[in-house]
């Protein structure tokens, strides 16, 4: 039978623009579309092959023909590691989709050439081997985005230049010398701290596979990556990481038990505080009223309560909620509703991502949205996508929130009954007479097991077969016998007879239960769980205790995460995790407690859109810049949740002057407390106001170098009197504060 493996279009190796389908496309499965290519999880290591190496996304064995053909790069050229981060485009008015989500042009996004060619993935990402726009013989600091005020005092503004620079580059932001380094000396943003050179970019290339497809053999040992997380941190930066982490611990009774008997031995700028550890780790940032809660109910009570987010009532924003007209429409209703929903530009999977910010930003439900934000990157749908304006909210709804906190195989099993992930991964284009192994592919090597985790190219082609009958027809999930394939399958140890048609619906869900409980997926929930919550490289010991909470629960999330909680190894952890750019700004609007209601006398000018939402929608495309947001990554891996994928001077710093702005109240629409009313009765002295500024802010003292260069920015010693606004310069000493290690620190 034919072959009709298409891949997601492996564009702009050349430097040229991915073009979507217009007008026309369908999402029932009669005309194909591939979804964005997807990004080389490697930095360049191979850890089965052993060299750099050119590779294709895919592995090198997603040629048009299942081929092990065509995957390298010519001349063995290592492959771009930067995250890709989708970026809409404007909307065309005569069919209302998405040609390109991907701005083109030979400029990086802080205005400096772009040597690949294009600004494809907004500000640069940073690897280990330091800053790509960084010259020889010129500072990083040369090259940044301005810090400066609007100042006449050209001696004051080129001081914070200066101090904010020496803040971020003389404090680690993860202890043991890994900081997010703007060294004015440095020649490299990374190698400058770390002195490292990022590793052999002239190894020879491998060549794996075969022209033959590889059946038999295991991904593993074809493919030319491996997990992303993981790759990221076989770099020689990831190395130095590890030496700082938790390499060992036990469970405990309980969490509170566990913060009390565990003793924090890794090197940190944070204060080794668990109420705090657990208030950074599992909202998307402390709040004075978050920390409050947890010391007045205790670890255990609050943990439950985070754990039962149904009796959590919800907050005002959460409410405005349903001023997003398309929140609660049903896929039927947007379909039905579709050309009025255009013409007033307003589009569900817009609104989708923008409620997810809101609730990240406001909702009581921290842990559980930190677990909606874990499934997203693990089980991907990308926001957008040909057919997301009508599927993809149905996707959040109904496969990720519904089960986020209940049963993973639950939710393999809805997902793969859900038109978002058919239409995504071209499951609508496959049938027993021409396979798409796309769905297959990734249920077994992203959403499961993992690509080390035992399969081989043979249980692909079968899952694939086992699948085909399921499509998407007016944008709904459709069962169709005539299309299935019948005959036994063999999968991983799955064995099923599959002899019927009519059966085959049935056969394929009891394959993602055995897959979504097998042992190895038990170990890949696991890790990524650990990744998440405690360390770039988690410790074996605790994987092992979580995968085997996993495995006893029958795929159960809520007992996981109790025992995570309740190991030494989660409470040792303090200072392990950076925050991604959007936990950065959401982070922000936390700790300054922006409100959401809309002050009286804001002037709105949009018919089609309330100020809540366009807030919202304004929040949404300043995360586009930063580089993440709610679903963004356009490839199915998800984004990488380890530090070395997301080193980038330029996001660090376009996040600190948005801190800046969100400081001075610049979306109208929400309202701010002033600067000056964020401690109450400031104390009179400079010194004393900074330190009760940082408590309020990070939630910790500052040391005493790190005040010295505040202060410089403010021009002021310890023993000045200041006043509330800190004679004017509350801002600035503000910004730097939520510039410094401890706000860049999940």
């Amino acid at each position: 039978m034919p072959d009709q493996n298409v891949p997601p279009h492996r564009a702009r190796d050349d430097g040229r623009r991915a073009e979507r389908p217009r007008s026309g496309a369908h999402s029932d499965g009669e005309r194909p579309y591939a979804p964005p290519p997807r990004t080389p999880y490697s930095d360049g290591y191979d850890r089965h092959a052993g060299g750099r190496h050119g590779a294709d996304p895919y592995g090198g064995h997603r040629a048009g023909d299942g081929s092990a053909t065509g995957g390298h790069r010519a001349g063995g050229q290592r492959p771009d590691p930067r995250p890709t981060a989708g970026h809409p485009a404007d909307r065309y008015p005569d069919d209302g989709y998405v040609t390109d989500r991907y701005p083109t042009g030979g400029y990086a996004a802080d205005g400096h050439p772009d040597p690949y060619g294009d600004s494809r993935r907004g500000p640069r990402w940073v690897g280990p081997q330091g800053g790509a726009d960084v010259q020889p013989g010129r500072s990083p600091s040369e090259v940044l985005p301005d810090l400066d005020d609007d100042e006449d005092d050209d001696r004051r503004r080129t001081g914070r230049r200066r101090a904010l620079i020496a803040l971020t580059g003389t404090a680690a932001v993860v202890a043991g010398g890994t900081a997010l380094a703007l060294s004015p000396q440095g020649a490299g943003l990374i190698d400058a701290l770390l002195g490292t050179g990022g590793g052999d970019a002239t190894a020879p290339a491998v060549t794996d596979g075969s022209a033959a497809r590889p059946s038999g053999q295991q991904p593993s040992t074809v493919r030319t990556y491996t997990e992303q997380n993981e790759s990221y941190m076989g770099s020689r930066a990831g190395e130095v990481l590890k030496k700082n982490s938790p390499v060992t611990g036990k469970s405990h009774s309980g969490p509170a038990s566990a913060a009390a008997e565990t003793k924090v031995t890794v090197r940190t700028v944070l204060a080794k505080d668990p109420v705090r550890h657990l208030a950074q780790r599992a909202t998307f940032g402390a709040t004075p009223k978050v920390l409050a809660d947890i010391e007045k109910m205790g670890i255990d009570a609050w943990l439950r309560d985070q754990l039962d987010p149904d009796k959590i009532a919800p907050t005002p924003a959460e409410l405005r909620l349903a001023e997003l007209r398309t929140l609660k429409m049903s896929i039927p209703q947007l379909r039905e509703q579709r050309e009025a929903l255009d013409a007033n530009g307003v589009h569900a999977d817009d609104e989708t991502v923008w409620a997810t910010i809101a609730r990240q930003i406001w909702s009581d439900r921290q842990l559980f949205e930190v677990m909606v934000d874990f499934w997203t990157d693990f089980l991907h749908v990308a926001a957008y996508f040909e057919g997301s304006r009508i599927q993809r909210a149905s996707f959040e709804t109904e496969v990720i929130r519904k089960h986020a906190l209940g049963n993973y195989a639950d939710m393999l099993v809805a997902a793969n009954r859900h038109p978002a992930l058919l239409t995504y991964l071209n499951q609508a284009q496959s049938s027993k007479d021409k396979v798409n192994e796309n769905l297959a592919r990734e249920n077994l090597e992203l959403y499961s097991v993992g690509v080390d985790g035992g399969y081989t190219e043979a249980d692909v082609r079968q899952a694939a077969l086992l699948q085909t009958g399921r499509g998407v027809r007016e944008d709904q999930y459709v069962y169709r016998p005539e299309r299935h394939y019948v005959g036994e399958v063999r999968i991983m140890g799955f064995q099923h007879a599959n002899n019927s048609a009519e059966g085959g619906e049935a056969a394929a869900d009891a394959y993602f239960r055995y897959l979504a409980l097998h042992e190895s997926t038990a170990r890949y929930v696991a890790t990524n769980l650990a990744t998440r919550f405690v360390s770039d490289t988690p410790p074996k010991s605790l994987v092992d205790r979580l995968a085997k909470a996993y495995t006893t629960s029958k795929g159960a999330i809520k007992p996981v995460l109790m025992s995570l909680f309740s190991a030494s190894e989660f409470w040792a952890s303090v200072g392990q995790k950076v925050r991604r750019p959007m936990e950065y700004l959401v982070a922000t609007y936390r700790v300054l407690g922006v409100s959401p209601e809309t002050p009286a006398g804001y002037q709105h000018s949009n018919a089609n859109r309330t100020a809540f939402a366009e807030g919202l929608r304004q929040i949404k495309g300043k995360l586009e810049e930063l580089g993440q947001f709610p679903a963004g990554q356009p490839t199915p891996n998800g984004y990488p949740d380890v530090y070395v994928a997301w080193t980038s001077a330029g996001t660090m710093v376009n996040g600190w002057n948005e801190a800046g702005n969100i400081l001075t109240g610049n979306r109208k629409m929400f309202t701010y407390r002033r600067p000056e009313e964020l401690v109450p009765a400031p104390p009179a002295t400079a010194g004393a106001y900074l330190d009760a500024l940082a408590q309020r802010l990070v939630f910790q003292k500052l040391t005493g170098d790190q005040q010295k260069i505040i202060l410089e920015i403010a021009g002021v010693q310890a023993g000045t009197k200041v006043d509330a606004t800190f004679d004017g310069a509350i801002v600035p000493v503000a910004r730097a504060i939520l510039a410094s290690p401890m706000h860049h620190l999940r």
